[in-house]
């Protein structure tokens, strides 16, 4: 039986019109992923990575085109119904974190939690607790991003991303902002829980040595999207 993909696209397109022209960011795109796998999409800086990223990621739409993601035709529907589709199938990693600098460890891990019907507050600290435990960070649960490296606010960040117990997660740069050290640190424990939780991960990297550690790795360039053979 051949596998489901877990994000189709087809088509997609992306154009900016401007006073004087249109500018195309990336035209009729057509991509599947399937579950489990780990992606890579790079590109120059301005290539579109990050706008192909967030239309993926239902954070933005498309232009033109049919994007299906978890089984949700998502290209028509509103922002309340695309919301919903984040909520349950999705976590995302960002370069600059995006933790809530007033909030512990534990309280920034459990905030998707908060937006699901029937919160229980005790139970989604258990939770975070054990999410912090497996990214290394349990005698850091209490303290606030400001006390913590960028490392380990990265670290807070992924746990954050997975303790809705997603299908895929996005990351956009998530070494980004960290020296080499670290970054190979955070590298290593995005593609382990990448195995050990099942998720679908997908990156979108200046790292082209990042790109290669991925199974599939594609490039965008001149509005179009390539696969590299790894």
């Amino acid at each position: 039986m051949m596998p489901q993909a877990i994000i189709s696209a087809q088509q997609l397109s992306q154009k900016i019109k401007l006073p004087q022209k249109e500018l195309i960011v990336f035209e009729n795109i057509n991509l599947e992923i399937f579950s489990g796998e780990q992606v890579a999409i790079t590109g120059r800086s301005g290539s579109g990575k990050s706008t192909l990223l967030g239309i993926l990621a239902t954070l933005d739409q498309a232009g033109s085109g049919q994007l299906v993601v978890c089984g949700e035709s998502v290209s028509e529907l509103n922002e309340e119904q695309r919301a919903l589709v984040r909520l349950n199938h999705i976590g995302f990693v960002f370069q600059s974190f995006q933790l809530l600098p007033h909030l512990s460890a534990v309280e920034n891990v459990l905030l998707p939690l908060r937006l699901k019907p029937g919160f229980n507050f005790r139970q989604a600290e258990q939770k975070a607790l054990q999410l912090l435990t497996k990214v290394g960070l349990e005698q850091q649960a209490w303290q606030t991003p400001k006390v913590l490296s960028g490392g380990e606010q990265q670290r807070v960040a992924i746990a954050r991303a997975l303790i809705s117990e997603p299908q895929i997660i996005f990351a956009d740069e998530p070494t980004g902002n960290l020296d080499s050290a670290t970054a190979l640190e955070i590298e290593e424990l995005l593609f382990r829980l990448n195995k050990e939780m099942g998720t679908t991960l997908i990156l979108v990297t200046h790292d082209q040595q990042l790109a290669k550690k991925c199974q599939r790795h594609f490039v965008l360039s001149g509005g179009q999207l390539t696969e590299q053979m790894q």
